[in-house]
């Protein structure tokens, strides 16, 4: 097996030239998958299409546990969730997404604040890709500032009942469950398992999305919608516990962007051999090697970040404002050294056949979701200073 799944052009410090076999066959693991992605996956985006036999693929490979420890299947250490993280959007975005969303948000969910009866019906069927799961959080009003949702959950005899929209939901529409997060009576929070064949669930599919194209998002109406008070996720009162949530997978997002970012730069790196522009290849030219030189700047920067918070995390000591640096930091650059692989491949760089302008398209929902740039600065700020200045 190879001991590091990048080319020395790429991985120019040797950062992950020293990996503990298992995270190797994690990441060869991803890497095979994303090799199966790539034959797909441009047609499934054009057309927007969620394609259930990837989906599945990810569950075939076990690739969904995402470092949570799931009995009966090996658990991946900080450092191959990140890899497998940034492998699979090293090939595309939106089966990143689903990565995320299934493992890092909804199993995670589940394994930390669910009942044991809520694994015993949910997660081995949700890690092997037989059903679809969904996080609803995002409202219409309410994405960066979700500590503020408006969806309210009220106890009457045995059930709650749920009333709200949420809004950007992975699976929403064409899962077959949801967690929703409310707002309790008491002021507190709750998160509900909620099968979408629940009376008055009514969600739609996104339409237009210019990214993610290969993931369908879903707007949740939830109007008098009954669950049972057992569907209720019994570790959780408040947000700060969905926090944990995010912060864990806040993470795998600064690892998203830079598999993303290494696949631009490798495509860009070989069309600049292979081009020949005023009787000479792309890499003769002077500007050429300075742009690939300061993209493989950024990478290098992006990979020590991430390096570093799975070293953080495995020691216990990974604070959520080191994943929010790591996060802002991360797609900041990625979008980077995407629209500089764009630029120089000319028009070709806008084909889907090159992969890059999906890239490029995906990272500006990557930089968006699990809260701004702008959030992930405020977050350090007040770290830093001790003062929150987010309003």
């Amino acid at each position: 097996m190879p001991h590091n799944l990048l080319a020395p052009s790429t991985d120019y410090y040797g950062i992950f030239s020293d990996l503990d076999p298992a995270d190797e066959k994690w990441w060869a693991t991803a890497r095979d998958f994303g090799v199966e992605c790539l034959k797909v996956i441009n047609e499934d985006w054009e057309i927007g299409r969620t394609n259930p036999d990837l989906v599945r693929a990810l569950g075939d490979r076990d690739l969904f546990t995402d470092g949570v420890e799931i009995p009966g299947h090996e658990v991946m250490s900080p450092l191959a969730a990140g890899l497998v993280a940034m492998e699979i959007s090293r090939a595309d975005g939106s089966m990143g997404a689903v990565a995320a969303v299934q493992g890092g948000l909804v199993m995670r969910s589940i394994m930390l604040y669910g009942s044991q009866q809520h694994r015993d019906t949910y997660i081995e069927k949700l890690a092997r890709g037989e059903i679809f799961g969904a996080f609803g959080l995002t409202e219409p009003d309410h994405g960066s500032d979700a500590v503020a949702l408006e969806t309210t959950a009220v106890l009457d005899g045995d059930d709650y009942v749920l009333n709200g929209q949420k809004r950007w939901i992975g699976f929403g529409a064409n899962g077959h469950l949801t967690i929703i997060w409310a707002r309790l009576e008491d002021g507190g929070v709750g998160g509900f398992l909620v099968p979408q064949t629940t009376p008055n669930y009514q969600a739609e599919i996104i339409k237009g999305k210019g990214v993610l194209r290969a993931i369908d998002q879903s707007l949740i109406t939830l109007k008098d919608v009954r669950v049972p008070a057992e569907n209720r996720l019994p570790g959780v009162s408040s947000f700060k516990d969905v926090s944990k949530v995010l912060s864990a997978t806040r993470s795998g997002v600064a690892w998203a962007a830079l598999g993303h970012a290494i696949a631009c730069y490798e495509i860009a790196l070989e069309h600049a051999k292979t081009r020949t522009q005023f009787g000479k290849p792309l890499v003769k030219f002077q500007i050429i090697q300075q742009r690939l030189s300061e993209m493989l700047q950024d990478i290098t920067s992006m990979a020590l970040h991430c390096k570093q918070l799975a070293v953080l995390e495995a020691a216990g000591h990974l604070a959520p404002e080191q994943a929010s640096m790591a996060k802002g930091y991360c797609t900041k650059h990625a979008r980077i050294v995407a629209a500089n692989a764009r630029d120089m491949l000319g028009g070709s760089g806008i084909l889907l056949e090159n992969h890059i302008i999906r890239h490029m398209g995906d990272l500006e929902a990557l930089h968006t979701y699990e809260g701004t740039e702008t959030i992930q600065h405020l977050i350090v700020g007040r770290k830093i200073t001790g003062t929150g200045a987010f309003a």
